[in-house]
């Protein structure tokens, strides 16, 4: 099967497994925090550490293999994950600036762009 398609089946699979399991937690936690999301995404990181030691360090998981399941289902169940691995390799790499201006840019202009969409699409 192509890699571009394993990729498109994967992250059907983890968009709908985000969906469910966020809405399992949702309905039996409180609803003053986004436990659904957390819980997503921190599962989402674990099994992305897992699934690149298992790839990089003993040849476990072969090209289309990783594909499907780093970028195909990790991608469609959380981005947080390959943001995570992204900013792990850069200070892995001992890119410690790049490190923090990755995880605190994203962060910080991705509110912001949130706001001005919003903010754009109100004004319209």
């Amino acid at each position: 099967m192509p890699v571009p398609l394993l990729v498109a089946l994967g992250g059907a699979l983890g968009s709908v497994a985000r969906y469910l399991l966020a809405g399992v937690v949702h309905r039996v936690s409180s609803p003053y925090f986004p436990y659904g999301t957390f819980v997503v995404n921190v599962l989402g990181c674990l099994a992305f550490g897992a699934i690149f030691a298992l790839s990089e360090e003993r040849a476990a998981v072969g090209s289309s293999a990783r594909a499907f399941l780093l970028v195909g289902v990790l991608g469609g169940f959380t981005t947080f994950s390959s943001f995570t691995f992204e900013t792990f390799q850069l200070i892995r790499d001992g890119e410690l600036l790049l490190a923090s201006a990755n995880a605190v840019g994203q962060v910080v202009i991705g509110l912001g762009a949130f706001w001005a969409g919003t903010t754009l699409v109100r004004a319209l």
